[in-house]
């Protein structure tokens, strides 16, 4: 059973949303990286994978973006990936990271997700956002948060409390 998240004050709740808006995503194939953009398209992994229906990009690491030690983040990587191993899910490689690389966080894209089951895997593993997309549409942002009163009505973002 996840505990339940901190209460995060809303003006931090603002500054990660905008700061996830503008991180830098990528995914893996053969060695390469490609970027996934919130608000875009992800052709080129959609061509790849012409049967997925719904993508996800989550992490483990550093839950609430409270910052823990590379031995817990790695842990929790580890049981991230056996839950999506235990549920059946595919998945590549990917990671998150700030413009000017002062943070990064590995993940993954998962396939065939639906937004429920992601949303329920952030919740169990503590992040407070991850990105979502379905077959032919816009990345947008999940965020297991309310949407604080000040932030921006037309960002691709889905506030889910």
């Amino acid at each position: 059973m996840p505990k339940p998240p901190p209460a995060i004050p809303e003006a931090d709740v603002e500054r990660l949303a905008t700061a996830y808006l503008e991180a830098v995503y990528r995914w893996a194939l053969n060695g390469d990286w490609h970027d996934i953009q919130v608000g875009l398209p992800v052709p080129g992994l959609e061509l790849l994978h012409p049967r997925v229906r719904g993508f996800g990009l989550l992490s483990a690491w550093n839950p609430y973006s409270e910052p823990r030690a590379e031995a817990a983040n790695r842990s929790a990587d580890e049981a991230l990936e056996a839950e999506l191993a235990v549920r059946g899910f595919q998945r590549i490689p990917a990671f998150s990271s700030a413009t000017n690389r002062s943070w990064r966080e590995p993940g993954w894209v998962v396939f065939d997700i639906n937004a429920a089951e992601l949303d329920r895997l952030c919740r169990a593993f503590g992040q407070l956002g991850a990105l979502w997309w379905q077959r032919g549409g816009a990345v947008r942002l999940r965020m297991q948060a309310a949407r604080p009163a000040g932030f921006r009505r037309d960002a691709p973002v889905d506030w889910l409390e």
